[in-house]
């Protein structure tokens, strides 16, 4: 009696999603088999738990392999041993590469350091993220920053030409090493309702308006000597900001000011009568001195750090901005349109003489504090 068999032959490396997911995740193989087991695959494919537990193995040990090749995904591309089509290579990078939410508001702005490491115990226990998850995301970040952070040019397109990420994970990782390299301070109590994507959101209108990159040429400086264009803050821009506080110490400029945007929103803002009264000094809720004041302390390393704080607690939670906003209940679109007009009569000023500077600082100002707010 003979036994006629098909059989076929192939070298493409199959990617369980289901068991890279596991994996990512830091589940050991034992329990990546029981969490399989769980999901019903033993009476979905008729398996034994002998088979299961070998394919999961099997799964496990090419993932440890190809781990290596991820660390540089360009590697990955171009190695001839695991044959791996396109799409596949770019599912394996792009969620390689994946941040769970809870974990980057643990460490968004923090140094990416043995320091900050240590700490990743106490992160896994508090969000309930896997060690090995936390640790694999932490390093992810830390090497994503060596490799930038001595480029010139665009961030998220430096780390999309060299790790390969689509285009809104390369945007993503440009604000966690923004904020790494910056140091700004988002674990205040206060900030903790902020999401990662308020501040990805920030980072991006700082990028684009508050960097050397901004102003498309570098300082005239030796190149070893130049600051990373869209990784450092225009130190120049920086202290400028100080000439800003003429709107609110002339008073002339300051009644003007008020003049302006008052005759502008007339009969177009629901909480008008609200808005006059606080515009300026003596009103103890002073909105147009918050604004400023922010520009004025820029100046200084620690109150870069502290912007967000300065934003949320004591511009946007304080007397200063948003906590007259909240207290007398202003909808989203009012604060829009108060800022909006608040920023582009400026231009209406004849003895202010910083058009430019107020427009490059209050145009990131003004995107930062609407995605901030929540009425």
């Amino acid at each position: 009696m003979t036994s006629e068999l098909d059989i076929f032959v192939g070298n493409t490396t199959l990617i369980d999603e289901e068991v890279y997911r596991l994996w990512l995740d830091g589940y050991s193989v034992s329990d990546a088999v029981a969490l399989r087991v769980r999901a019903g695959i033993l009476e979905q494919t008729g398996a034994t738990a002998a088979v299961l537990q070998s394919d999961t193995m099997d799964h496990y040990r090419t993932f440890h392999m190809l781990e290596r090749l991820l660390h540089a995904p360009p590697k990955l591309l171009h190695q001839l041993v695991f044959q791996i089509p396109p799409s596949r290579q770019a599912l394996l990078i792009e969620r390689y590469y994946a941040f769970d939410e809870a974990f980057v508001r643990e460490v968004l702005g923090k140094k990416l350091s043995k320091g900050t490491k240590k700490d990743l115990d106490d992160i896994s226990a508090k969000t309930g993220i896997t060690l090995k998850s936390c640790r694999r995301q932490f390093d992810n970040f830390k090497r994503v920053f060596k490799v930038v952070e001595e480029m010139r040019g665009s961030l998220a397109d430096n780390i999309q030409q060299h790790f390969l990420f689509s285009d809104r994970l390369a945007r993503d990782y440009a604000a966690i090493v923004f904020f790494a390299n910056n140091r700004f301070e988002t674990a205040k109590k206060k900030l903790q309702y902020l999401s990662f994507g308020d501040f990805a959101f920030c980072a991006e209108l700082m990028i684009q308006n508050w960097t050397l990159g901004a102003v498309g040429e570098a300082p005239s400086k030796p190149d070893s000597q130049v600051d990373d264009m869209d990784m450092d803050l225009d130190k120049e821009f920086l202290q400028d900001l100080k000439e800003l506080k003429v709107l609110v110490a002339d008073k002339d400029l300051l009644d003007l000011h008020k003049s302006l945007v008052c005759t502008a929103l007339r009969g177009k803002l629901g909480v008008f009568s609200e808005m006059e009264a606080n515009f300026k000094p003596p009103a103890p809720q002073n909105l147009s001195r918050g604004l400023v004041n922010v520009a004025a302390k820029l100046t200084h390393n620690k109150d870069v750090r502290d912007l967000f704080v300065d934003l949320v607690e004591k511009v946007h939670l304080g007397p200063q901005f948003v906590e007259p906003c909240r207290s007398d209940h202003w909808p989203l679109g009012d604060v829009r349109l108060f800022l909006n007009q608040y920023s582009v009569t400026v231009h209406s000023l004849d003895g202010f003489r910083h058009q430019a500077l107020w427009d490059r600082y209050m145009d990131t100002l003004r995107g930062c504090l609407l995605r901030l707010y929540h009425d």
